[in-house]
């Protein structure tokens, strides 16, 4: 940086050399056309009888000032000069070492956040990771629970199946016991229960929409329907079955239902006894 300070500086004293010599140049450039302007009006009378002379036209050259009375002192314009542009540079030098500290300080700052930056990333990512550990430790605590749930379920209903299969086989064996004993048939209100409920069937309909609501009860009532013709068939058939199980001719028939009339008295007698038993008809 200063090596570069330094050519600058040097690059302006040469520029002020240049500068100087141009003006002396043109001072003493002016200096002579005057000069010459003056001794060719000193001459021209003389000439001008024997030969006539074109006019030359020259620029309006305006001479520097100089001020009368006193001396022009190069040497301190010069030196005001090279303190001006040494000012100048210095100030030029400190504005560029100024902004220089500021960007540094900017980069500082920067560098600064981003380890700030770098280190909350980190923080965050070490809580990230530290809140997965934990919940994979409860969904695999949870998981073992359930298992261990499940399988605890599992052997109660091994339990209680084995338990209720070593009822019914003793209860099995208790209604052996008790049939062999007792002797009893199932009699026809148990055996009517029993048909009921081998028939009828659970009615699942919560699933169904209107149309296979509609079918379910056109099926139900074609059920009821043949039911009922069935159970008038039956009994058809039975009251058929009891009048051709009495063996009457058309006169036992006839003297019977005579004798059946009300205010007659029938004799039975008892398969065990010899007594008649008289039976009113009233």
């Amino acid at each position: 940086m200063k090596k570069d300070c330094v050519e600058e500086e040097e690059e302006w004293i040469e520029v002020e050399d240049d500068q100087e010599e141009h003006e002396e140049e043109v001072k003493e450039d002016a200096e002579e056309t005057v000069t010459e302007e003056q001794e060719e009006q000193a001459k021209e009378p003389e000439e001008g009888e024997s030969k006539p002379r074109p006019k030359l036209f020259m620029p309006n050259l305006v001479p520097p000032k100089i001020p009368d009375g006193e001396r022009v002192d190069f040497d301190d314009i010069h030196r005001k000069r090279m303190e001006k542009d040494l000012n100048e540079l210095q100030a030029l030098i400190d504005a560029h070492f100024e902004n220089r500290k500021k960007e540094e300080e900017e980069l500082i700052f920067l560098k600064d956040r981003i380890e700030q930056r770098r280190a909350e990333r980190a923080e965050q990512q070490r809580i990230r990771s530290e809140r997965e550990k934990e919940r994979q430790a409860r969904l695999a605590e949870e998981k073992a629970r359930k298992e261990e749930e499940e399988a605890r379920k599992r052997a109660e209903e091994d339990a209680r199946k084995k338990k209720a299969f070593s009822n019914m086989l003793h209860f099995g064996g208790y209604l052996q016991k008790t049939e062999k004993k007792s002797g009893k048939k199932q009699t026809e209100r148990e055996k009517k229960k029993k048909i009921l409920s081998e028939r009828r069937k659970p009615l699942n309909i919560d699933h169904l929409n209107e149309d296979k609501l509609r079918e379910k009860a056109k099926e139900l009532w074609q059920n009821i329907h043949d039911l009922e013709a069935e159970k008038f068939d039956l009994q058809e058939k039975f009251k058929k079955q009891k009048y051709e199980s009495l063996p009457w001719d058309g006169q036992g028939s006839e003297a019977i239902l005579g004798l059946l009339q009300p205010g007659h008295t029938l004799v039975s007698r008892c398969n065990h006894c010899c007594h008649p038993s008289p039976l009113i008809i009233d």
